[in-house]
């Protein structure tokens, strides 16, 4: 017997509603692309958070007004990796998101997020780098 699922969404879209729901503080979207077993690592803080209902929370209370902007996405199925740019009153961050989605239900199983910090570059190598 086959099993009857609905029709997923194809991970570019799935990723860009993600993104659009983040943007618009659209919490009860969000929740549409993640598995109830999402596991969501922040590698620099070594936290993770496991579940749905957390990681939903921990962005619903996240302080601050904030937006993010998608600069780039890839996709190579289950995979997606995004670069954004997030504003926060004077603070702006980019972020490397990377994601991995269960191709049965095409809902988002695995977040990865790098929030690089700004810092100066040693000195000694200024004759080979333009700086931006």
């Amino acid at each position: 017997m086959t099993e009857n699922l609905s029709p997923t969404p194809p991970l570019p879209t799935l990723i860009a509603t993600y993104w659009k729901a983040v943007n618009d503080h659209d919490w009860d979207l969000f929740d549409t692309t993640l598995a109830d077993d999402v596991v969501y690592d922040l590698p620099q803080t070594r936290e993770r958070i496991r579940g749905k209902e957390a990681y939903s929370r921990f962005n619903r209370e996240y302080p601050g007004a904030w937006q993010t902007r998608v600069l780039r996405t890839v996709v190579e199925s289950p995979q997606a990796a995004t670069w954004t740019h997030t504003t926060s009153g004077l603070t702006e961050l980019h972020a490397q998101t990377f994601f991995t989605t269960d191709p049965r239900t095409g809902l988002i199983t695995e977040i990865t997020e790098f929030w690089p910090e700004p810092y100066e570059p040693p000195t000694g190598r200024e004759h080979l780098v333009e700086r931006y």
